[in-house]
């Protein structure tokens, strides 16, 4: 296939899916992987699509209102939600009381969960029962639950958050933008993210390459209040606004 023929493809398959790995083009291309990257790095340069780590995404695609259930969450960028996971998980130290936010990288996050000291809250209901399987103090605030995502939301979960204070917080995100912050698509859901943000000393986002550039409908805090823990960082115009940890 021609240089020309495999870009046209790579273009038509982003148009249909909006975000695509490197592994899906290589088996579509029928290509080695370094040629797709070389592609997707032309491709980015001449503005065509946006190059993140392990794929692209669409570059018309920076505003969503969608949401994915957990199941399509966990399939996309595996690898890198993983690294960031890990890295992480380094972070919580003895006596550490945590608060984990519902979402897919966050789950992976309990996989590399070692101190046995700290205390876990959250409002992932797959996140409570993972943590509690590995025997750590965990607890689940009440609420509504958004069948979704699995996450407890509402007002009963929002004034529980009311008696609690994290030394760190662990959450995920739909979109981050410089202007528009850390984004999700759901008001209720944003109302407790920003909540349980704002009681924690230290807050941290786990985001992988497909998040950043894009912007869902509510902004639940400004890019400056939480560190952004990531797998390898293209856009470094993002150092300017926050500390930015690379878990690659």
């Amino acid at each position: 296939m021609l240089t020309e023929e495999r870009y046209a493809t790579i273009l038509r398959i982003l148009e249909e899916k909006k975000a695509v790995t490197v592994l899906d083009l290589t088996r579509a291309l029928d290509a080695s992987e370094s040629t797709v990257r070389r592609d997707l790095t032309a491709l980015h340069k001449s503005g065509r699509l946006y190059k993140v780590y392990g794929g692209a995404t669409s570059i018309d695609n920076n505003y969503s209102s969608a949401e994915e259930d957990m199941k399509t969450k966990n399939d996309l960028f595996p690898e890198e939600k993983i690294a960031i996971a890990r890295k992480a998980a380094e972070l919580i130290k003895s006596k550490d009381f945590v608060y984990i936010d519902a979402g897919s990288t966050t789950l992976h996050l309990i996989d590399f969960l070692t101190e046995n000291s700290a205390t876990f809250v959250t409002n992932g209901m797959q996140h409570a029962a993972k943590l509690a399987a590995k025997g750590f103090r965990v607890f689940i605030i009440g609420g509504a639950v958004k069948a979704v995502t699995e996450a407890v939301i509402g007002t009963e979960a929002l004034n529980n958050l009311k008696s609690y204070n994290f030394t760190k917080g662990f959450f995920g995100t739909n979109g981050i933008s410089p202007k528009s912050g850390f984004s999700t698509p759901d008001a209720d859901e944003g109302t407790i993210k920003s909540a349980a943000l704002s009681r924690c000393k230290n807050a941290y986002i786990l985001a992988d390459q497909s998040k950043f550039n894009k912007i869902s409908p509510i902004t639940f805090a400004n890019i400056s209040s939480a560190t952004i823990i990531t797998g390898r960082l293209e856009d470094k115009k993002y150092r300017d606004y926050t500390t930015v940890i690379e878990g690659e």
